[in-house]
């Protein structure tokens, strides 16, 4: 196989969860170029129809549906009408997250169950609901966005988040684990652990140890609108079908030092 065609989605569909901003947006948009049909979807459905349309303008097929990933329900719906309307999910990315930002001692325990249930449950329920597809299908490959925060400890000084972060250690394994055991039915599950990009849910870390944070990443610099692409578009064509359990790490080198 050519390796122009390794990287080739054409005729994939693709599920971005919190397809519409951010993290999701890039990659939904890398994944379009490279020819695949993207299925956005997220609680905030305005977000995701204005990318359905810019990435229709691209000459792809794509769809916008409302989803709150902790609702079973919801979730389900997401999977059936998706299946209806292209017939197939070959590739998910577990991306929609929350974050709150509070000393350990000062967390509430709402917050710890909120950021635990969307980064944690709704990441299996939605691996689990397309994963069955997926099994049908004899083949698929899972992309779940965890975080260089989920790697090791956090400075408080910087980002004092312990629920994100243990929210996103948890993400790390289950993606191990889930990989050993849907290897054999055809399934890739992989990770990315982003660094620090400027987004909406950033936008406070950044804005009060912004210079801190560069001082520590080797190329000194935040990730930019396109920084995703390559990294995804990888873990989800021909190009990665020796690679699952794999975690990436795209950070400018902040986690090497």
């Amino acid at each position: 196989m050519h390796v122009k065609e390794l990287f080739d989605l054409s005729g994939k569909v693709a599920l971005v969860t919190g397809g519409g901003r951010g993290l999701g947006k890039q990659i939904a948009t890398g994944f379009a170029e490279a020819g695949a049909t993207v299925v956005l979807c997220s609680r905030n459905v305005e977000a995701c129809e204005i990318v359905k349309k810019e990435l229709e303008g691209m000459g792809v097929r794509s769809l916008a549906m409302r989803c709150d990933v902790t609702n079973p329900e919801d979730v389900q719906h997401v999977v059936d009408e998706t299946k209806k309307k292209f017939g197939r999910i070959d590739i998910l990315v577990n991306n929609s997250g929350a974050s709150w930002g509070a000393p350990a001692e000062e967390m509430p325990y709402k917050a710890w169950q909120k950021v635990m249930n969307v980064n944690v449950n709704g990441t299996f329920l939605m691996s689990q609901t397309v994963g069955k597809l997926m099994i049908e299908q004899g083949a698929g490959k899972i992309i779940n966005i965890a975080s260089v925060a989920g790697l090791q400890g956090t400075d408080p000084r910087y980002m004092d988040a312990i629920g994100y972060s243990t929210s996103k250690a948890a993400v790390i394994h289950f993606t191990k684990d889930l990989a050993v055991k849907w290897g054999s039915r055809g399934i890739h599950v992989n990770a990315i652990a982003p660094g620090f990009f400027p987004t909406k849910m950033s936008k406070g870390v950044l804005s009060q140890a912004g210079e801190a944070i560069l001082d520590g990443t080797p190329l000194n610099r935040f990730g930019n609108e396109n920084d995703l692409k390559g990294a995804a578009l990888f873990l989800s064509s021909n190009a990665s079908d020796f690679v699952t359990g794999a975690v990436l790490v795209v950070d400018g080198g902040s986690s090497a030092k």
